[in-house]
């Protein structure tokens, strides 16, 4: 089976599980219990959010998600998360390249990414390329890794 198989769109019922996995997921990096009070609003994601962009990796257990939004030629990669008992396993690569089959299926041109310093090397890897810096939404004063994934360079099927 392949891994892009086990991606399926949110579900209401997956909410309480799928956030708590984003929060392990976030923690995984050693940030401290400060920290992670102050990401809590930005990261949760709520009965709002739910639609065709959001997506849950999901085997027994909510193992993964992403978001993706599309505006015009740019997508947004909103979120990325992969529970820490699963990295390494393939299914940030998965979907990753769901989101950017969404984003090129919607018309976008190129995937942007506002990331976290430790998922910077994970999207290097995908061919992502640093073009600058954005403010966090939770810390003040803390800049992020801006990058853009050019969607016609790399157009490509998603990989098992």
């Amino acid at each position: 089976m392949c891994l892009a198989d086990l991606i399926r769109p949110v579900r209401r019922a997956d909410l309480a599980q799928m956030n708590a996995m984003i929060l392990r997921a976030k923690a995984h990096w050693g940030y401290d219990a400060a920290f992670m009070e102050a990401v809590v609003d930005e990261l949760t994601i709520t009965p709002d959010d739910l639609g065709p962009d959001l997506v849950i990796w999901h085997d027994r257990a909510p193992l993964g998600m992403a978001h993706v939004s599309v505006d015009g030629a740019t997508a947004q990669l909103e979120d990325l998360f992969v529970d820490p008992s699963a990295m390494g396993q393939g299914i940030g690569a998965a979907l990753f390249q769901w989101a950017a089959v969404r984003a090129r299926t919607l018309g976008a041109r190129v995937l942007r990414i506002d990331s976290d310093p430790f998922a910077l090397p994970f999207y290097q890897h995908m061919g992502a390329i640093v073009v600058g810096e954005v403010p966090s939404g939770s810390i003040p004063g803390r800049m992020l890794p801006l990058l853009d994934y050019g969607l016609d360079v790399h157009d490509q099927a998603p990989q098992s």
